[in-house]
Parts: C-alpha cells; sequence; structure tokens
C-alpha cells in the first residue's frame, strides 16, 4: 500500500514538492488534531490503487477501524442518488428541466403527510418552478432543512433556480418524485443500479442487520462517542451506511463513467450553476465573494477549475463524521477521505495534498475555518 502510494505522488508532482504519503504520517497528524478513526482511499487513472483504515471504530471498546467497517456516509448519499438519477435520465424516464408539475400526480402541496409534508407551501407557486436540475444543483431556495426553521415549517427564501444555497430538502423532493412521480422504491433502485453496480457489499440506504458486527461510532469535536445511528428508511439526502473499501469502487466507478452515457457522466461534473457565496454554510449567508477557481454547482457534486484542470469535491458531514472525496479530471485522480471523527476533517487539506500534490481545491468555502 505504502509503494502505491509513493508512486502515485510521483506521477502527480515529478518527485519534487509531495513526500511519498506514510502510514506514521497519517498516525501523526490523526494524533494532532486527536482523530479516533479515518479511512483513505486513493483512485489513479480511474482505478483503485490503494484503501486503508487507520485507528478505531470504537474506542472505547479496542474494536480497530478496517477497509470493511461500515462507516456513515452523510451526504455523499446526495452524489451516489445523483448518479442514480442520471442513469434514469439516460433511460428517458426523467426529464432534468421538466417543472414538478409534470413529474408528481398530485400538485406539491397536496402532499401533506410526513415525511413528505409540503403544505406549507400551497400559497406559494414557486414550486411549480422546481426542477430536477434545479434541486441537484442546490437553488431550491429552500433552507438545508425545515427544522432550521423558526416554525419548523418549508418556504422559499429567493427565487428558485438563481443561486446556490445547500439544502437537504431539494432532494427529499427528489425522492419523492422517484418514489410518486416514476413509482419507483428509492432503496431497492440505488441498490440494483449503483451499489451492486460497484460490488459495494456493505452499502445500503437503510440499516443492516448484517452491519453490526463491524460498525464505526462516530466522535465530536469534544470527543464524545456517539452511537451510530440505524436509519429504518432511506433518504436521498443522506442515508447511507458504506465502506471505505465500498466508497472506493462507488468513485473509482463514477470517475469512469461506468453506467452513464458520455453526456450524462459529463454533465455530473460540469458546471451548472456558478456558486458565489462565501462559504457552504450557513446555506442561506448572503454574504458574497468571486471565486478564482470558478466555483459552481454540478448535479450532486461542486466543480471548480484547478491548476490541473477541472474538477470536483463532495463533502459529507454531521456532528460525529468527516467525509470529503475529491476528484481531479486529469489522471482520473480521487483521493476519498472517511471518518468516524468530525476532528479528521482539520487534516484533510493536508492529506489531500500529500496525495493529489497542490490543488486549487477551495477548502475555506467547505469548512470555513481553513486557513492556508
Amino acid at each position: 500500500m505504502k509503494t502505491a502510494l509513493c508512486v502515485l505522488a510521483c506521477l502527480v508532482s515529478g518527485c519534487a514538492s509531495v513526500s511519498p504519503l506514510s502510514d506514521d504520517e497519517v498516525h501523526r497528524l490523526m494524533a494532532r488534531e486527536n482523530v479516533q478513526g479515518l479511512a483513505l482511499a486513493v483512485i489513479d487513472g480511474g482505478q483503485v490503487v490503494s484503501v486503508k483504515a487507520y485507528g478505531w471504530r470504537n474506542v472505547e471498546r479496542g474494536l480497530p477501524l478496517t477497509p470493511q467497517t461500515v462507516m456513515y456516509g452523510a451526504s455523499l448519499t446526495k452524489a451516489a442518488f445523483a448518479a442514480m438519477l442520471l442513469q434514469l435520465v439516460d433511460e428517458g424516464k426523467l426529464d432534468l428541466d421538466a417543472p414538478l408539475p409534470a413529474l408528481l400526480p398530485q400538485p406539491l402541496p397536496a402532499y401533506d403527510q410526513p415525511p413528505w409534508d409540503y403544505s406549507s407551501l400551497a400559497t406559494d407557486a414557486r414550486w411549480r418552478s422546481l426542477t430536477p436540475r434545479i434541486l441537484l444543483t442546490h437553488s431550491s431556495g429552500f433552507a438545508n432543512f425545515r427544522w432550521l426553521e423558526p416554525d419548523r415549517k418549508l418556504r422559499f427564501h429567493f427565487e428558485p433556480g438563481t443561486r446556490y444555497a445547500y439544502s437537504g430538502e431539494g432532494f427529499y423532493i427528489l425522492q419523492l418524485i422517484v418514489e410518486r412521480g416514476l413509482g419507483l422504491d428509492t432503496g431497492s433502485e440505488m441498490q440494483r443500479r449503483v451499489f451492486d453496480r460497484f460490488g459495494m457489499r456493505n452499502t445500503s440506504m437503510q440499516w443492516r442487520p448484517d452491519f453490526a458486527g463491524n460498525l464505526a461510532d462516530g466522535y465530536t469535536l469534544e470527543g464524545k462517542m456517539v452511537p451510530h445511528d440505524e436509519r429504518s428508511r432511506p433518504s436521498a439526502a443522506g442515508s447511507m451506511d458504506t465502506s471505505i473499501e465500498d466508497q472506493a469502487r462507488l468513485w473509482a466507478g463514477i470517475v469512469r463513467g461506468e453506467g452513464l452515457s458520455a453526456a450524462s457522466r459529463a454533465m455530473m461534473v460540469t458546471a451548472q450553476l456558478p456558486i458565489a457565496s462565501a462559504g457552504q454554510f450557513p446555506t442561506l449567508s448572503p454574504a458574497p465573494a468571486v471565486w478564482p477557481q470558478s466555483l459552481a454547482a454540478g448535479l450532486g457534486v461542486v466543480t471548480f477549475t484547478d491548476r490541473s484542470g477541472p474538477a470536483w469535491f463532495k463533502g459529507g458531514h454531521n456532528d460525529s463524521t468527516g467525509n470529503m472525496v475529491l476528484c481531479l479530471e486529469r489522471g482520473r485522480r480521487c483521493v476519498v477521505m472517511l471518518a468516524n471523527d468530525v476532528r479528521a476533517e482539520r487534516i484533510y487539506p493536508e492529506l489531500a495534498r500529500r496525495v493529489l500534490g497542490e490543488t486549487d481545491m477551495p477548502w475555506r468555502w467547505e469548512y470555513g475555518w481553513y486557513r492556508p
């Protein structure tokens, strides 16, 4: 494994500016930030060249993290779900630019029962202009989640399609389109079209009892252990359980374009809507920014112009999880990082640099706290 990382570093940097990423270096960075568990995969030429796990899946019980350990995928789910939707586009079953009334058998506000309660939009006709492309580019106009609103009710904050504001609510509507509009089961379609395609044996959109034997619990900024949640139903916004071994297979497949037409694969990782916010969070912050990397929303991912050429990334985060996938189109190179400890995000910029060389990844936009 060390040899593969050394070779990749030399390919990327010409063996001049990037040192080989050793296990000792990973452990040193983890110790510096008190990271309990971290898993890392490297993709080169669209092929997986390294998969490793470090630290613990549960510190209190002395259980090690392994490449097969089931970890929380968080919002990496959104990108996997986007890839599944693009398969439906390729098959002529979904039009990315069709307005919502053409995609659902009932008006959106008529869905008034949990988990699909949109009755609060009955007096605002802007729901009619929502399209799958708008929802996939996080330009719906919604808050990230309705429970962040003072009254916990969904509302528009700007005209749909006019600006980027990260929103899990948009992916709930996409799931509604799949289930009520197309009559498909989200969990089954994801399993068949994505997880089975790439041989992802330890991945599911909902809890499986066989996960319990090798499961990662999470750790917060304060080091508090949070038991792994047993999610009872699929959620396009973030219910995927997975492993680093499986995520390596997934992202290698996506970077190769496997399962998608050339047009859909290109569309997924091509700029669809410029991003002009100072940071990803808070999602509705009006603070403007001009990003020299030409930061933009792709379909389920974020795109930018790297010094090497086109590039894209997707993160996944909660109070005890920190995940990141960063891919450079040139050479089809990616680093995939999963952690059951949110403090790992503090070392991701350095780990990515050591694997991929210097990039123009907008870490400050993604994490806010980052200062080079």
